[in-house]
């Protein structure tokens, strides 16, 4: 079990494997973001994604199961107050292999809840070349194992 005491500024880490599938991407666009780019491989080749892809919010799916499984299921996690930016950066088609890195830009502890630390992450998807396709920054609450301790 991972407490905010584990985690410190610069520290990187990669975890899991995550196979798209092209039927995963169409089914989730048709439920989610029904754009042709993400339902018909004609529409999506004709567009500067050059072939059919993911929606970004399928994108951001796939980064939170990573995260759940390799991160945020094996800790003392208690949610996230949010997001601060997401990017896009390359378009995840059909077959790409995707990995996750990530690296703790700041950790502090909660100045009205002594029992929780927050941690503010950069969360990266990377292809089975180490391309970066989609970035996003954003702060995970943890448990800390030793709530009454201060930090000098």
């Amino acid at each position: 079990m991972m407490f905010w005491e584990d985690f410190h500024m610069g520290h990187r880490a990669s975890c899991g494997r995550y196979v798209v599938g092209r039927e995963e991407i169409v089914s989730f666009a048709r439920q989610f973001d029904p754009n042709p780019i993400h339902l018909d491989d004609g529409a999506a080749e004709a567009t500067a994604l050059g072939g059919l892809a993911a929606s970004g919010w399928h994108v951001c799916c796939i980064c939170m199961r990573l995260m759940a499984d390799g991160l945020l299921n094996g800790a003392d996690s208690l949610g996230s107050p949010g997001i601060d930016e997401v990017r896009f950066l390359r378009p995840v088609h059909p077959g790409t292999v995707l990995s996750l890195r990530r690296e703790v830009l700041d950790t502090r502890t909660s100045k009205s809840r002594p029992e929780m630390g927050l941690v503010k992450f950069r969360f990266e998807l990377l292809d089975a070349s180490g391309d970066v396709m989609f970035d996003m920054v954003g702060t995970v609450l943890f448990g800390r194992r030793n709530p009454g301790f201060r930090p000098a």
